[in-house]
């Protein structure tokens, strides 16, 4: 970022504070209610600048390189193209994550289900290391929160698709936790060896109703994958998938911990209770009192 004192011919058009008021009310009246946020984040990546750095140099006048640079960063956000994929970072659980189109794009809610996951990785697990797999795993978002938590598990990241796989090793090395995750490529269990069992299983599946996509605001129906949305014409195929396999792949004290749309509560661990057999089932809320995790523990038959 160039500091150059600003003298009275200089155009006030360019100073950092005006520049930024400017692209965030553009981006409001491209229906982006986080106008004001987005502005200022891109404006940072612009400038390859941290945000103190930019409040700092509210005054400070930008060179026509910079316009130019942070004009076409704008031009895409008002395309509806999300900001994740522009700067090409997301933090997750306090930690920065690489995506780009093909990886769905880490959100804040899926932090409650690391949480309970967490919790229910100190409960079952007798056996060292705890074996962990997170299905479906895109950008590695929860694997390797998860490995960044737990020194003593081993844990399986599994994805079918092949560029989400490799954004996901490239975030445990980003993260330093590669030599603690191993990534595997396969639909669902089917990466699994046949008889091999874990300690727990954690997913955030696709789950929305396939009607529903086309509704969806235009950051995720148009730029993020189909394949991570479309949980099929009620949004609980892969539900159902994981009911019916997951209780063959766990020990006998483990548990599953799936994320749910809103409103899925009941329907999910209703399929836990009749496809995985004997199970304890409960359903958890998250901050803002949406239903957002169910879990099944793994009850061993006398």
């Amino acid at each position: 970022m160039e500091n150059r004192t600003i003298e009275p011919t200089d155009l006030p058009a360019r100073r950092v504070s005006r520049v930024m008021q400017h692209a965030a009310r553009r981006l409001l009246s491209a229906g982006i209610d986080t106008g004001f946020l987005d502005a200022e984040v891109l404006l940072c990546h612009a400038l390859a600048a941290t945000r103190e750095q930019v409040v700092l140099a509210a005054n400070s006048l930008l060179s026509d390189s910079e316009l130019r640079a942070y004009e076409a960063l704008i031009s895409r956000r008002i395309a509806r193209e999300p900001t994740a994929y522009i700067t090409g970072v997301r933090e997750f659980w306090s930690l920065d994550f690489h995506v780009a189109p093909g990886v769905l794009i880490p959100r804040p809610e899926t932090e409650i289900l690391v949480e309970i996951a967490l919790g229910l990785a100190l409960q079952v697990g007798a056996n060292q290391p705890r074996r962990i797999v997170d299905l479906g795993t895109g950008s590695g978002a929860i694997a390797v929160a998860l490995a960044s938590e737990l020194a003593d598990a081993e844990i399986f990241a599994i994805d079918l698709s092949a560029a989400a796989l490799a954004a996901a090793k490239g975030n445990a090395s980003r993260n330093h936790v590669a030599g603690k995750v191993k990534f595997l490529q396969g639909d669902l269990f089917a990466a699994l060896q046949v008889n091999q069992q874990v300690d727990l299983i954690v997913s955030n599946p696709p789950y929305i109703r396939r009607a529903d996509i086309d509704a969806l605001e235009p950051e995720v129906k148009r730029w993020e994958p189909r394949s991570a949305l479309d949980g099929g014409w009620d949004g609980l195929n892969f539900y159902r998938r994981i009911a019916s396999e997951a209780f063959h792949h766990l020990r006998p004290d483990g548990a599953v911990a799936v994320e749910i749309g809103a409103g899925m509560g009941e329907a999910v661990a209703a399929l836990f209770k009749d496809l995985a057999g004997s199970a304890e089932v409960k359903i958890y809320h998250d901050y803002g009192g949406n239903e957002r995790v169910v879990t099944a523990r793994k009850i061993a038959r006398e």
